[in-house]
């Protein structure tokens, strides 16, 4: 007899997870709060409430694993390429645009719809004929030791009228979010760790229209970005030649916007040139800040995300994390493909415990990355510096490959590389490059050093004893390369 197996949330990943489940051979049952976004009268419910998604590696390779060709080929058909970012600004009042690659062998980011590719998964879901997709129902109870779920149902004809169902279950797998239902009820029954931060930064959501001419109104193969150190504007481009825009913004930050919308104007001409009118009008800009939610970022890490053989979360439920990356979605895509294959090398309750022993230090780790990636696009991208460390290790890559030297970024968009080792590599990275920089500032000061005692002044002897006690030598640099 098939194993019956409920997944909790209807999202992407909750969708990827009931797919896996399906194509193994399960009975599955999707048991989703919301109606189904494929109506159309639920769209407007969903817009602006999720950021647009970018689709890296570990997205694309768990859509892979499904083994159902067609799926992989219809979500990428739904996308659109960056090649890099795009940093605007205005210098000598005079706007600007220079573009940063994000790969140096030229691999692209894919921009997407949420809902699209929402929809994309349902629609192969309610093909499958051993799934069974339930909307308008809400998790409100569960016993993980007798395998029981308890949902309320909303008649979808009359959403006042609510009935509640027992369902039975072989596994329960929570897909529904950041402020999941299942991960409560799994606290109940294991001593979860649980750390729970709202950043201080909110975030609202704006469109741009096609041009006059129905063209894109910025260069489109690519994250264009107005970095302003506390506050950024980005725009990702969408097949139909519009824009999805994003304003983050600290809280007193909306809140005096909140206060004048002329002021805001003027801040969106000071912070963001070219904004306004080139790609929203003032008055539609007024429009959309006034109407779209301005939303918190969240940062969710736990431990453990199972309970013996019978519950385990994924995605937000179990990691949520700010946007800064693009790797949201990407975590949770490759929760599901990491779930599934210890699924099916191991029993199930063996499968579980090494699934959270293994994904907890490495969503731990994109959670620390994606908080720690708002000061590189808000504030790095605008610096020399960053921009020569950039330069060098892509540089390290081309053309000394075997060094196994890569940048950060492309190790975590476009590599299936276990983020806790990026983590550690990149680490390494920056403390040999630090020793490189320190070495080369000591060797420049040395021969100012040098050259103003040829040319006859008086330098201190100690002149440069602060920064030799604290460079170390090409040997620790190799030391330090062979770990």
């Amino acid at each position: 007899m098939p194993r019956t197996t409920v997944v909790v949330g209807a999202g992407p990943v909750g969708s990827l997870a009931a797919l896996y489940a399906a194509v193994r051979g399960d009975h599955v049952e999707v048991y989703e709060l919301r109606p189904d976004l494929r109506d159309p009268n639920t769209i407007p419910l969903n817009f602006a409430k999720s950021i647009n998604l970018a689709l890296s590696e570990r997205g694309i390779n768990a859509l892979r694993h499904t083994g159902l060709s067609e799926l992989v080929n219809s979500v990428l058909d739904s996308t659109f390429p960056m090649r890099g970012r795009m940093i605007h600004g205005k210098k000598n009042g005079k706007l600007f645009q220079n573009a940063q690659l994000y790969d140096a062998r030229g691999k692209n980011l894919l921009a997407m719809d949420r809902t699209g590719l929402n929809k994309t998964l349902l629609d192969h879901l309610e093909a499958m004929p051993n799934v069974k997709l339930l909307f308008n129902h809400k998790l409100v109870g569960a016993d993980l030791r007798k395998n029981l779920a308890w949902f309320e149902r909303k008649d979808e004809s009359n959403l006042s009228q609510v009935t509640e169902i027992e369902v039975n279950f072989d596994f329960l797998i929570g897909a529904d979010g950041a402020h999941s239902a299942v991960r409560y009820h799994l606290m109940k029954v294991v001593p979860m760790t649980y750390q729970q931060e709202y950043i201080d930064k909110l975030w609202c959501q704006f469109h741009v229209p096609p041009s006059s001419g129905g063209d894109f109104r910025l260069p489109p193969n690519y994250l264009h970005i107005w970095p302003q150190d506390e506050a950024m504007f980005i725009a990702l481009p969408n097949l139909d030649k519009t824009f999805t825009s994003t304003l983050f913004l600290t809280r007193s930050g909306f809140e005096e916007l909140d206060k004048d919308s002329g002021a805001m104007i003027d801040y969106f001409n000071d912070k963001f040139p070219g904004v306004v009118p080139d790609l929203i009008t003032e008055d539609e800009l007024r429009k959309q800040y006034t109407t779209n939610q301005h939303l918190p970022l969240i940062s969710i890490k736990c431990s453990p995300y199972h309970y013996g053989s019978s519950c385990v979360i994924v995605g937000d439920a179990a990691h949520a994390m700010v946007p800064f990356y693009g790797q949201g979605m990407n975590a949770g895509l490759e929760d599901v493909r990491v779930l599934f294959e210890f699924l099916d090398q191991y029993p199930a309750n063996e499968a579980l415990a090494n699934y959270t022993k293994q994904r907890t230090p490495d969503a731990q780790a994109i959670n620390d990355l994606a908080l720690r990636n708002y000061r590189e696009m808000a504030t790095d991208v605008k610096k020399p510096l960053y921009l020569v460390r950039k330069w060098i290790e892509e540089a390290l890559d081309l053309y000394l490959p075997s060094a196994g030297w890569a940048t950060q970024y492309s190790r975590v968009t476009f590599s299936n590389m276990r983020y806790s080792e990026v983590e550690l590599a990149s680490k390494r990275q920056a403390r040999i490059l630090s020793i490189f920089f320190g070495l080369v500032a000591a060797s420049i000061l040395g021969s100012t050093v040098w050259f103003g005692r040829s040319a006859g002044f008086r330098v201190r002897n100690n002149s440069l004893g602060w920064m030799t006690g604290i460079f170390r030598s090409p040997r620790e640099v190799l030391r330090l390369w062979s770990r």
